[in-house]
């Protein structure tokens, strides 16, 4: 332990010594929120939405064929049945499908007699995005079932729309929000750890480990500890500014922060660990800041915390399923925008936990303690 704790204070010593990069560290994602949350557009697709037909009626099929006219021209959406509502609620707030449209059994009787008929549509807004443009798609298509009932002023016969947010009003400026926080722990993973090992090496300092009876453990579990350290502050800093930049509300529920607290150690911890992986044997800090921006990339645009996920193309989905990032953004997101609780995000935490013994694990065994 006496050796271990050696490893760490030098290692916090060498960071305190270099503002600059923590200054950065600091500043990069605010920045890129400011940026980001004011430019960035685009055209979403394969948004999954579940429909609930409880009418046999030729109205209600008509909503139907207009939606997967919709799904198969532009595919701004993907269309899935179900029979049960509380079935397709629970698969909206659990964030299986965005959007859950519920046709009532009275619908097409209701438009036949002109008596104002309606049709529920439960969107999940904490992605502000996605559920403007699931809730412009849907609404045309109601609309246009039963056209011919519509005149231009509004009759009793006009259909209509009623649709309910689950969560409270989340816009794209707050949304963004996890994705900084997570950016920060990869700025954080990317200027500690594994990155201040590449320094002693290029400045010839790390022989001096050999000097000494410190395992690859006691260095590698030594290095990361402090990164961990450090890199935690930061994203809690972060995550406190960015709300109150954002306005999102704090909660005063302490279980949330557990959980928060949490996701954001096992994602630092995970990072961390992979960086050695990554760089632990590179001997010159060049190096490491061209892996920097690319790494950045892959991780960070596929995570869900600019673009919705479900519309990326399949090969990117499918990297988004091992993206450590994107388990992150989607606990961060669900803890922040939907008040879930730590069994909510059961699955993400037990991702980040599982990816992080294996890269700590990798990271311990390929360390080279070596000239």
């Amino acid at each position: 332990m006496t050796r271990l704790l050696a490893v760490i204070e030098r290692d916090l010593k060498k960071f305190r010594r270099n503002p600059v990069v923590l200054a950065m560290s600091i500043l990069m994602p605010l920045i890129y929120l400011v940026i980001i949350g004011n430019s960035f557009q685009g055209k979403l697709k394969a948004l999954p939405i579940v429909v609930v037909n409880e009418d046999t009626g030729p109205y209600a099929t008509r909503i139907v064929e207009n939606l997967r006219a919709a799904a198969a021209g532009p595919e701004t959406i993907t269309i899935l049945n179900m029979k049960d509502q509380q079935d397709a609620l629970n698969g909206v707030r659990e964030g299986k499908y965005k959007a859950a449209l519920i046709i009532p059994t009275d619908f097409s009787k209701k438009v036949s007699r002109k008596s104002r008929p309606s049709v529920g549509l439960f969107l999940d807004n904490t992605d502000g995005i996605s559920s403007e443009t699931i809730r412009n798609t849907v609404e045309g298509a109601v609309r246009s079932s039963g056209s011919e009932y519509v005149s231009i002023r509004e009759t009793g016969g006009e259909i209509h729309m009623r649709d309910i947010n689950l969560y409270s009003k989340v816009d794209y400026y707050q949304s963004l929000v996890p994705g900084v926080v997570i950016m920060a722990i990869f700025l954080g993973a990317m200027t500690t750890g594994a990155f201040n090992l590449v320094m002693d090496r290029f400045l010839g300092i790390d022989e001096s480990y050999l000097l000494t009876p410190l395992s690859k453990a006691h260095i590698v579990s030594g290095l990361i500890i402090s990164g961990l350290l450090i890199t935690t502050l930061i994203a809690f800093f972060i995550l406190t500014v960015s709300m109150l930049i954002t306005g999102i509300p704090f909660s005063g529920e302490i279980d949330r922060w557990i959980t928060t607290f949490i996701v954001i150690t096992l994602t630092t911890l995970g990072l961390l660990s992979m960086m050695f992986v990554i760089i632990g044997r590179v001997n010159h800090p060049r190096i490491v800041g061209i892996l920097s921006g690319f790494l950045n990339v892959i991780l960070f645009f596929p995570s869900g915390a600019i673009y919705p996920v479900a519309s990326f193309p399949g090969w990117l989905k499918t990297f988004a399923k091992i993206n450590p990032e994107a388990y992150a953004v989607d606990a961060l997101k669900s803890i922040l925008f939907k008040g879930a609780d730590l069994a909510a995000v059961s699955h993400d935490i037990v991702f980040l936990l599982f990816f992080t013994l294996v890269m700590m694990t990798i990271a311990i065994t390929v360390f080279k303690r070596t000239i």
